[in-house]
């Protein structure tokens, strides 16, 4: 269906995350430049990528209690529980409704607040990344209320102690490398996933599977492979290697940038 009818609007919050994704964007990407205002673009991107991740954007969630809010059917909180992703997508339709009842100011003001210590952590160790001497860790402040019409006013979530992302919240490639990180991701996300491969002898044709080995001047060479990994039929990644393995590890780590899943 192309457009709801005004008298048949669907009930589902899709339109306040889409929104609420658009604020959440802008207001960290402003609170950056306002924080280090010499950051360059490369480094600015992954800490914001870090910091509106799936994984943090559901923590906070969870600590506002704002899936326990829903009205929901019992299958569907199931599915709330289980998925991080989605825990995610509620705190963005948050912010989208957030938004609409008091503007952008108060929604920044909040989202100033809210994701100034997560930005300073991320920044800390995007600066580690590229080879940068360590920075003292700073303590965070309590997470801030919002004001009395958000209906989230009370005790501070997590008992009022400060919070911080600590390095160890970093995703890290396990031992299987990116891959085996790759695969969980999309576990979670119910995501399909689809790997095309080229043994390097036509790379325009991507629908060719491999071989073992590459013929040069009738003489069997080391072969390269070439991997590209589509998820729900959109490229995510692509990557060589001399195995099948090794190509799809290159993949998964490109894969997992798309995802905004900063790894270490």
């Amino acid at each position: 269906m192309f457009e709801d009818s005004l008298d048949d609007l669907s009930p589902d919050n899709e339109k306040f995350e889409h929104l609420g994704d658009t604020v959440l964007g802008l207001s960290v990407t402003r609170l950056m430049m306002d924080m280090f205002p010499g950051l360059r673009v490369g480094p600015s991107t992954k800490i914001r990528a870090m910091v509106v991740g799936n994984s943090t954007l559901a923590e906070i969630s969870l600590k506002y209690h704002l899936p326990s809010r829903l009205r929901l059917h019992a299958a569907q909180a199931i599915t709330l529980r289980a998925s991080p992703n989605i825990q995610a997508d509620v705190f963005e339709s948050f912010v989208g409704g957030l938004f609409l009842d008091q503007g952008l100011d108060a929604a920044k003001k909040w989202l100033d607040q809210l994701f100034r210590p997560y930005t300073e952590a991320a920044y800390r160790i995007v600066r580690q990344q590229h080879g940068l001497p360590a920075i003292p860790v700073v303590p965070t402040p309590r997470f801030p209320h919002l004001n009395e019409r958000t209906g989230l006013t009370g005790s501070y979530p997590n008992g009022g102690r400060s919070m911080n992302i600590r390095d160890s919240e970093v995703p890290t490639a396990p031992s299987g490398g990116y891959l085996a990180l790759f695969n969980q991701y999309l576990q979670k996300g119910n995501k399909q996933v689809e790997w095309r491969f080229s043994d390097g002898r036509d790379i325009e044709d991507k629908e060719k599977e491999g071989q073992d080995s590459v013929v040069v001047n009738g003489k069997k060479t080391t072969p390269v492979w070439y991997a590209k990994v589509f998820v729900n039929d959109e490229v995510y990644g692509q990557g060589k290697g001399t195995t099948k393995q090794a190509a799809k590890n290159e993949a998964a780590k490109q894969g997992l940038d798309r995802m905004g899943i900063v790894v270490v």
